[in-house]
């Protein structure tokens, strides 16, 4: 992609009304633009990481042995009102009334709506165990939008559901939830440590949120300090073997973990004095076991194998999709600008071009950029008239993670340089080696 032709909307200076740093940089590199508060455009470079990360939790839910559909943004406020739900939501509810007097609502989750569809279809045990889920916008009407998309109204979000015939087989799917997060979390270079929580309005008894950890979470948490070295890796899982799932789950549970709203101080001060830390968390996702909460009051039932009909047992599992990119800023980012790993940025180098108009040095951007998409990544190409100096601010600001640098006395040796963005180490290098280079960085993500 060339900068010339691409809608960059860049700011010079700070939004007044951006308290929070992921906040002002989604603002400042032109990603995001506020239509009313707590409902944003996406912009081309915002739409972009979306997107990514929107692919990222498709692959790892469908590993998994998810199944993608999509529901309606819109519910008819009768199934709301079957689980009994519709008041207790609260006003945090966007409710609408239609032409024809028919009362409506903006989703806020769908454990509702996708009862109705399971039940519509589902009659025998035989059919399970079933998890579908989807990504789709949603709308909850906080009385204080703030922080950007750390805390909008309209949002999207992963949400899934699984259908189980028991407690232990609903149990598994937890499991297998807990630990294709833990996969999702770990590709978009975040650590988001599973910590026991309340579960709200959602409901049931088995819960966990996931938190990434920054000083402008809105939780405060407690935690032993040896969770923060478990790393998922490259494992490779059966997520069909129950006892696998279960020992990962065991793993990554054990260590002290909770939220102020279960937190335990008698069991915190068991921990050794020096792993007894305190910090901020933003919640990137939750998920629970509600068991037959929806099910029985809905008419939710299978026939089991001795003929009898019964409850499915149910359980739902949400990660917060557009609220990934606040809470990736927010813990990658310096005084210059985002610093996207890798795995979610919006392009994975940027092409800078020192002496726009120059012959040999067009040339050479010009065979980067067609070397770079033969390898399947495409550049962004600084090709405007501008001073370096803006050029540099520009990468710097939108937080690629590589940059190559094009120029006159740098092409006379034969040599371009290649700059990580997280560390700001370069190195020159010939245009080949730069690109198999970046190839390389890439070819495992």
């Amino acid at each position: 992609m060339r900068l010339s032709r691409y809608f960059l909307p860049v700011l010079k200076e700070n939004p007044a009304e951006a308290q929070i740093v992921s906040h002002r940089y989604m603002l400042r590199a032109g990603m995001i633009k506020q239509q009313q508060a707590g409902i944003y455009s996406w912009l081309p470079l915002g739409y972009r990481v979306l997107r990514r990360i929107e692919q990222i939790v498709h692959e790892e839910q469908q590993k998994a042995g998810h199944i993608p559909l999509l529901m309606p943004t819109l519910q008819p406020a009768e199934l709301w009102r079957e689980s009994g739900r519709y008041d207790d939501y609260g006003e945090e509810m966007l409710r609408i009334t239609d032409r024809h007097k028919r009362e409506m609502l903006y989703g806020p989750t769908n454990e509702e709506m996708i009862t109705d569809i399971f039940r519509a279809h589902v009659e025998s045990y035989k059919s399970l165990p079933l998890t579908l889920y989807h990504i789709q916008w949603k709308f909850r009407d906080e009385v204080r939008p703030r922080f950007g998309v750390m805390r909008g109204r309209e949002f999207l979000m992963k949400d899934g559901y699984n259908f189980d015939i028991d407690y232990d087989s609903a149990i598994h799917a937890y499991n297998r939830h807990m630990v294709s997060y833990l996969r999702t979390y770990e590709r978009m270079g975040l650590q988001a440590i599973p910590m026991r929580a309340a579960s709200g309005p959602i409901g049931g008894d088995n819960t966990h949120e996931f938190l990434v950890l920054a000083s402008t979470g809105e939780s405060e948490v407690f935690y032993d300090s040896a969770i923060t070295d478990l790393k998922f890796g490259d494992r490779v899982v059966n997520f069909d073997d129950w006892t696998e799932c279960a020992r990962i789950v065991e793993e990554w549970t054990t260590p002290y973990a909770r939220t102020d709203e279960t937190h335990d101080v008698s069991l915190f001060h068991k921990i050794p004095a020096e792993r007894q830390k305190t910090s901020r968390g933003i919640e990137v996702g939750q998920i629970f076991y509600f068991g037959t909460k929806y099910s029985e009051p809905m008419g939710a039932f299978v026939t089991n194998a001795d003929g009898e009909r019964v409850p499915v047992h149910m359980g739902s599992h949400g990660i917060g999709v557009s609220r990934l990119l606040g809470a990736i800023i927010e813990a990658s980012h310096d005084d210059k600008g985002i610093i996207w790993p890798e795995g979610v940025t919006p392009f994975p180098v940027g092409i800078v071009n020192l002496k726009q108009g120059d012959g040999a040095a067009d040339a050479a951007c010009e065979g980067l950029e067609k070397a770079l998409l033969a390898k399947g990544l495409e550049p962004l190409y600084d090709d405007r008239d501008e001073r370096a100096g803006a050029k540099f601010a520009t990468m710097d600001l939108i937080g690629l993670p590589w940059r190559i640098t094009v120029g006159p006395r740098g092409l006379a040796a034969g040599k371009v340089e290649l700059t990580s963005r997280r560390t700001g180490e370069s190195e020159e290098m010939s245009p080949e080696a730069a690109v198999a280079k970046v190839a390389e960085i890439y070819a495992g993500i």
